[in-house]
């Protein structure tokens, strides 16, 4: 059995557990060594004579499986969402696509928690100024009694709203696929998409990048919100039009952003990045030891389950 680890977190040194069972399974593995993603030019000759893959934030296009020797038959995604895998390509020829729900539900959340506080407070501005030599006067906002508005209330939107609500944040929750009672249940009052745009100091995304969801935070939902509300994404770059999140935050529509996932990754040069009310982070909502563990677990049983049943 020969495997394609490519989770930069997943290294030939990792003593995880789950490492240790797939090296005890696998007759070869694979690594990623180039230190990010690996794009179609990449992945389309590793994947020539592999059984299966342990796949990263990698794009698994159409191109890429067709390409694909005819061993492959598991894709096992070291993540929660399929969308960077093209599920119908994958089906035609028979391949698997397994993802991990809920292995990055804590992690996620708290970073996202965290990039709210950053936000209101100006965390990491202050910090910058203070290290130059400055000592600059501050006025932030308190997030207790202010109202979260999450847009995706899976197991991270989950978690997210009971850190909210221990602030004392009133916590409301658009969903078309979760139902009203459900939310009800884990404390999130359930609005339409206008009622969370305009009502939330805070908006938190966490939904997959579908075709439904691309630029779902356009220029017509920034105008929409209360003018200086906070946004924060820890789910998919595409979810927002970054050239109308520049506009709104010129303008001070939008109070501040906060962002773990771009339209292009790495975003170098991007225009949002002159704002002192932008913080960027590298895509690292899912790294934290206890979240490398669980996703590495579910990851390599999710493989294993296919290739040795």
């Amino acid at each position: 059995m020969k495997v394609l680890v490519t989770p930069t977190s997943l290294t030939a040194s990792s003593t995880l557990p789950a490492m240790d069972k797939l090296r005890a399974a696998a007759d070869e593995i694979v690594y990623n060594t180039t230190g990010g993603p690996l794009h179609a030019d990449d992945l389309i000759p590793l994947l020539a004579d592999v059984d299966g893959v342990v796949a990263g934030l990698d794009d698994y296009t159409a191109e890429v499986i067709n390409a694909a020797g005819p061993r492959l038959k598991v894709i096992s995604r070291y993540g929660v969402g399929s969308d960077r895998v093209d599920v119908g390509a994958a089906a035609a020829r028979g391949i698997a696509v397994a993802v991990t729900p809920g292995a990055n539900a804590v992690a996620v959340a708290e970073l996202a928690l965290g990039l709210m506080f950053g936000l209101a407070r100006a965390i990491p501005a202050l910090d910058r100024e203070v290290r130059a030599g400055g000592w600059p006067r501050s006025h932030g906002l308190e997030l207790t009694g202010k109202t979260l508005g999450i847009v995706g209330v899976g197991a991270i939107g989950r978690e997210l709203a009971k850190r909210a609500e221990g602030i004392g944040m009133t916590v409301r929750g658009f969903d078309p696929v979760v139902d009203d009672e459900a939310m009800k249940a884990a404390g999130i009052e359930p609005v339409t998409m206008a009622e969370l745009l305009a009502s939330s100091d805070v908006i938190s995304l966490h939904v997959p990048l579908l075709d439904s969801t691309r630029h779902l935070i356009d220029a017509a939902a920034l105008a929409a919100m209360k003018k200086g509300a906070l946004l924060v994404n820890t789910a998919r770059g595409g979810l927002i039009d970054e050239d109308a999140a520049y506009d709104a935050l010129k303008s001070g529509q939008l109070g501040g952003l906060a962002l773990d996932a771009y339209e292009v990754e790495p975003p170098a040069g991007s225009r949002l990045f002159e704002f002192d009310s932008v913080i960027a982070t590298p895509h690292t909502g899912a790294h934290t030891d206890e979240a490398t563990a669980k996703m590495a677990q579910m990851a390599i049983d999710n493989l294993l389950a296919v290739l040795k049943p």
